[in-house]
């Protein structure tokens, strides 16, 4: 949507049936799959649960080292660095929020 809505027609219609057949091929072959419903459910299992934790945490890292990445390629090629530097810094700020929240009801 947004790549046609930026003048790249093509582009938006390849990236639309790209997800189309994806979303397709989730919902007829995820019913057979225990991995697809156990993260599908509203209420998964304490497996799933600490499956799900365990994925997030994992993305927050590769997504917070690529930032500091492009931060300091950035600051490295004679540019500011900025975009980076605040979603470094939005990501050292919740985590440091959530450590703090967290410690105290657990």
């Amino acid at each position: 949507m947004a790549a046609t809505v930026g003048g790249h027609l093509v582009l938006g219609l390849v990236t639309f049936g790209i997800l189309a057949a994806c979303s397709l091929a989730l919902v007829l072959l995820g019913r057979r799959s225990e991995t697809y419903q156990g993260i599908t459910e509203r209420a998964p299992d304490e497996r799933f649960a600490r499956i799900g934790g365990l994925a997030w945490a994992g993305t927050g890292i590769v997504l917070t080292v690529g930032n500091l990445c492009a931060f300091i390629g950035e600051l490295a090629s004679g540019r500011s660095g900025d975009p980076y530097f605040w979603f470094v810094a939005t990501a050292a700020i919740t985590y440091i929020a959530f450590v703090a929240l967290l410690s105290r009801h657990t």
